[in-house]
């Protein structure tokens, strides 16, 4: 599947399986992003309080003032474990939701894309969920005559404890982003099954290791309490914390988020890491732009540069 820039179109408890596909020479980490679909949200409400005369500057709403966004996914290969990072938005949702949020997928997108490097679902070891919403939780699962399933039933799931609590009691004005009947069933029989590494840290650690490779995790607050971003090889996934490049300006933030103010406050302690350590940014709904380097401009502003251009089919190598 071509992602399409140009139009809005209706457009993994560390549990190891003998019959999980690895590649048993590989050293060093494999990166690839997976394009499982696109969708499109309000513009106002990806912005916040930045007036529309600037934003549409950085990209432009259709007639109901949705812009395009991309549902990027990261697979994280090491010597002996697939793991994959968000699972976008799914392939079950009725027609009135894929036509309010011009959801453009096929069935079984991530297995389409894990297909094309001969991996299948089954293949996957470990899914790190940086949060519950919607449209970063939803391809954890399936519908398979009526009846929702995983997609990945040997993975363990690795989410934040207090976010997982949070999703099941949220404030009025989130609980429509979390879909709890799709996937808490599933959670649960993740859970039952002592397939379920629950993250407690309130700021940083290790999500997972594979010998010597690690990936670590870091936890920031205003998008959504305990939003977990993976940290792995040089690369961090920035999540909703900067959910496109458009957004790396600190005061730059969502309306969707219900503590804006907080969100500039760790977007601040996170470039303060990446920095330092020279990360690369994986944005999650950025169309063309994948990621990129952060730098400091003379007004003393955020910058991206380089940025680093998708070539937006189905799944991409990086490193």
């Amino acid at each position: 599947m071509q992602i399409a820039i140009d139009a809005l179109k209706t457009h993994v408890i560390y549990k190891e399986k003998k019959d999980i596909n690895f590649d048993s020479k590989r050293t060093n980490m494999n990166i690839h992003l997976l394009h499982p679909a696109t969708f499109g949200l309000d513009g106002g409400a990806m912005f916040g309080i930045v007036p529309k005369p600037l934003w549409e500057k950085k990209i432009q709403p259709d007639e109901q003032n949705r812009i395009p966004m991309s549902l990027r996914c990261v697979l994280v290969q090491t010597k002996n474990k697939n793991i994959l990072i968000d699972t976008g938005i799914g392939d079950y949702h009725p027609d009135k939701f894929k036509t309010n949020f011009i959801i453009n997928t096929d069935q079984a997108p991530l297995e389409q894309a894990l297909n094309k490097i001969n991996l299948k679902a089954s293949d996957i070891t470990d899914v790190i969920l940086t949060h519950l919403h919607f449209d970063h939780v939803g391809g954890l699962t399936t519908e398979i005559d009526g009846k929702t399933k995983t997609v990945f039933p040997n993975a363990t799931i690795h989410l934040h404890k207090k976010h997982f609590e949070y999703s099941q009691s949220p404030t009025m004005r989130d609980a429509g982003s979390f879909h709890t009947h799709t996937f808490l069933p599933v959670i649960n029989e993740y859970i039952e099954k002592n397939q379920v590494h629950f993250i407690e840290g309130d700021e940083e650690g290790i999500v997972l290791t594979d010998g010597e490779e690690k990936i670590e995790y870091k936890i920031s607050f205003g998008h959504t309490p305990y939003m977990l971003h993976p940290i792995f090889d040089g690369h961090i996934y920035m999540a909703d914390l900067v959910p496109m490049s458009h957004h790396v300006h600190v005061p730059w933030v969502m309306g969707y988020d219900i503590e804006p103010a907080t969100t500039t406050i760790y977007k601040q302690k996170f470039y303060d890491r990446i920095t330092k350590e020279n990360l690369t940014l994986i944005f999650e709904h950025d169309i063309p732009t994948w990621g990129g380097k952060l730098k400091v401009d003379e007004r003393h502003r955020y910058t991206l540069d380089p940025a680093f251009e998708s070539n937006q089919e189905l799944i991409e190598k990086i490193q």
